[in-house]
């Protein structure tokens, strides 16, 4: 039995017409740039907490622990609750955020909600870079989180809407791509501010976040929407089916309209998307919807991606050598973005999550093995051993790149039909910042008492995650998103849940039929 169950969606979007039109790619480029907002904060925020300066001006006891303290640990000497409050505060501003993103996002659309989160994360980013206490670094990243929570909760729903079926995974991991970009520009510009003598560089780090907001808040003004937004908003077929025709770049869309207007139909009977998500026939996708991105976190991707250079420091390199190797972590990520986005419409998710688990299983291991032999609480560790562990992150950081990175948010988006899926996302996002958050608050902590054993924690949650997908993730590539139902009625552990659901129905149909009959006659003599 193939216990994996995949399940190929039909070649070419379910006889679906059309192509990528450059209306779709440069809809898709500007929509996607709001993915550089979440990669330039992940990188920011690691960068600026390993500079001196920043860390002498807010936070002087960490300092001291780096600089001053020989009794301290050397797993320890990052670890306080302030820095990581600093950290994490931003990932709860946008778990709240998000479950009021889907609200905004269902009713007034996806390029609304983008506005707004382009819009607050600009304000943040002044708050950053004019800081002169924590209480003003403490604003920055709420604003920040305000902000992330709009525009991670819009733009892979919009990025799904408008991509054709065929194509949805590579348009759709363009926005992974763009986290990583974002990681990378964030990297390159806190090793070049750090050079700058008199210690305001960071200064430079946290306003220039401003930039890429700008870019996506001027671009959304001009995005169109989605034909799925336009048929769901007022019944506007018409204006849906030219917009149709201008994305896939010919007339022939009559079936895929189809299929986008039944699903609004059944989306305007849904009240409260967030308690019918509940709902049994729904339970494939809310199990998904809490798991991948549950998943997606406890890889401890984002240790690597806000603590690496903090990380780097702590097994023996120098402020400027820490930040360069996060540029090369990051270097390699975004390669294996780039794999990605060639690969996943051809080899399907299922073989890139697997794959990518293993890659990761085995980094996570062998950088715990490196750190238990090589790395002790005093003392620096041997350069050689240094430079391994970064070449092993390099590993660790490609195989998430090409797999759980991207499909975190491409699996949830299409699998959920229309009626749930501004509430499936606004779950993914808010798992996200949820368990970035702990992750956050707790891992240096984790560092300071688990030692080396931090990395074989995470290395037995990648073992879970990779069960996970071989025994209960189905294949969803190139089948279209209105049509995704039938993926768990032939899944062998799905079926099971759903067909019950469907079951239970037939028969409440069955009963109600005679009793209708009976009426019909008794009217009928009478």
């Amino acid at each position: 039995m193939a216990i994996g169950a995949f399940v190929d969606g039909p070649a070419g979007g379910a006889g679906y017409n059309g192509r990528v039109t450059s209306f779709v790619v440069l809809s898709c480029i500007v929509a996607g740039s709001g993915g550089i907002l979440f990669g330039y904060d992940l990188g920011i925020s690691g960068g600026v907490t390993s500079m001196e300066s920043f860390l002498k001006k807010f936070f002087p006891d960490v300092y001291h622990q780096m600089k001053e303290d020989s009794h301290v640990s050397n797993y320890c000497r990052f670890d306080s609750e302030l820095l990581t409050v600093f950290t994490s505060s931003l990932y709860i501003a946008g778990l709240v955020a998000t479950l009021f993103a889907s609200s905004v996002t269902t009713k007034y659309g996806r390029r609304a909600s983008i506005l707004i989160g382009g819009s607050v994360f600009i304000a943040g980013s002044v708050f950053g870079g004019a800081a002169v206490n924590v209480y003003m670094l403490l604003i920055n990243r709420i604003l920040l989180g305000i902000g992330l929570g709009f525009t991670n909760q819009s733009i892979p729903l919009y990025l799904s809407e408008m991509a054709p079926p065929q194509y949805r995974g590579a348009i759709n991991n363009g926005f992974e791509l763009c986290i990583s970009i974002g990681i990378l520009i964030a990297n390159l510009i806190n090793y070049g501010v750090a050079k700058i003598e008199g210690g305001w560089g960071w200064r430079i780090s946290l306003s220039m976040a401003a930039v890429p907001a700008a870019f996506l808040t001027i671009g959304a003004i001009f995005l169109p929407e989605t034909p799925s937004f336009l048929i769901q908003r007022d019944g506007n077929v018409d204006q849906a089916k030219m917009m149709l025709q201008r994305l896939r770049g010919t007339t022939g869309v009559q079936k895929e309209l189809d299929d986008l207007v039944t699903a609004s139909n059944i989306s305007r009977t849904i009240k409260n998307p967030y308690r019918n998500i509940l709902k049994k026939k729904y339970r494939p996708q809310l199990v998904i919807a809490l798991l991948i991105p549950f998943f997606n976190q406890v890889t401890g991707i984002n240790v690597i991606n806000f603590y690496a250079p903090v990380m780097f420091r702590t097994i023996g390199l120098k402020e400027s050598a820490s930040l360069m190797s996060a540029v090369v972590t990051r270097l390699c990520a975004t390669a294996a973005n780039i794999v990605a986005m060639i690969v996943v419409d051809r080899f399907g998710r299922r073989k890139l999550l697997l794959v990518g688990g293993v890659q990761m299983i085995l980094s996570q291991f062998t950088v715990g093995a490196v750190l238990a032999v090589k790395f002790k609480d005093h003392g620096a560790m041997e350069k050689e051993y240094a430079y391994l562990v970064l070449a092993i992150m390099c590993v660790f950081v490609a195989g998430f790149a090409w797999s759980w990175g991207p499909l975190t948010y491409l699996v949830p988006t299409e699998i959920c039909p229309l009626e749930i899926r501004s509430a499936g996302q606004s779950v993914v996002i808010a798992v996200i910042f949820l368990v970035t958050f702990v992750i956050g608050q707790t891992f240096l902590a984790m560092l300071c008492h688990l030692k080396f054993g931090t990395f074989f924690l995470f290395g037995g949650w990648v073992c879970v995650m990779t069960m996970f997908v071989f025994f209960f993730l189905p294949e969803t590539k190139q089948l279209p998103m209105e049509q995704m139902e039938q993926v768990w009625r032939r899944h062998w552990f799905w079926k099971r849940i759903v067909g019950e659901e469907e079951g239970e129905e037939e028969a409440g149909q069955t009963q109600t039929a005679p009793g209708s009959i009976a009426l019909s006659t008794t009217l009928h003599n009478n």
